[in-house]
């Protein structure tokens, strides 16, 4: 991750696709990314911890808050990225990865965000001629997860499915 400028200086994304470890994984190598943390979001019990989260009675998804610098990269290359790298066409489920807090969600910090993410949708569906299930709302509390979970795949050396 490149941290040339300050955080408070960075704009904001916010990405479920299935287990946040692999997203996460994913934009940590991606120039222009400054920071990832994964955590929970888009529910309605606060301060959820993953064993609630996987009891599927908070409503949050497992979701990746990513601060980029948009003069390296820009929000319609990060979405372009989220895209390729989960299937956006089966809900609730990535992989082997099976329930609600694995779906599909952009959360979005502005109307500007909002309509690249949702013509990035309309031309993905032009393409595959399929449904995408990505759902897109506004950012709202995001809860970071147990330190455990915080850039787990360098941490394990490991690969996610």
């Amino acid at each position: 991750m490149d941290t040339a400028l300050p955080l408070e200086k960075a704009e904001q994304a916010i990405f479920a696709g299935g287990c946040f470890w692999g997203v996460e994984a994913l934009f940590k190598k991606t120039k222009g990314v400054l920071e990832t943390e994964v955590g929970y979001t888009g529910g309605h019990v606060p301060h959820p911890d993953y064993k609630a989260v996987c009891s599927y009675t908070t409503g949050h998804a497992e979701a990746v808050h990513i601060w980029f610098d948009p003069e390296q990269i820009s929000y319609n290359e990060l979405v372009r990225i989220f895209f390729e790298n989960h299937d956006p066409t089966t809900p609730n489920r990535q992989g082997p990865d099976i329930g609600s807090q694995y779906r599909s969600m952009i959360y979005t910090f502005s109307d500007e965000q909002k309509a690249i993410a949702e013509r990035s949708i309309a031309e993905i569906e032009e393409s595959l001629r399929k449904d995408i299930v990505t759902k897109i709302e506004p950012a709202s509390t995001f809860y970071r997860a147990e330190e455990y979970h915080q850039d787990y795949l360098t941490k394990k050396e490991g690969v996610c499915h």
